[in-house]
């Protein structure tokens, strides 16, 4: 059983790891989102108390 065994697998995390941090998530965050958050004023809606009939 493989899962036994961490010593291949630990490398094969770290090297996987490593390689998504160096290489892929940088890459990653110089995309620009197509859809930018803008500054919107929140409105603020007022709620009314639920009317139960038995109380």
């Amino acid at each position: 059983m493989p899962q036994l065994n961490p010593n291949p697998w630990f490398y094969i995390m770290l090297t996987s790891w490593l390689t998504f941090s160096l290489i892929i998530q940088p890459k990653l965050l110089s995309f620009t989102s197509a859809n930018s958050p803008s500054n919107k004023t929140s409105t603020t809606t007022q709620t009314l108390p639920w009317i139960w009939p038995w109380t």
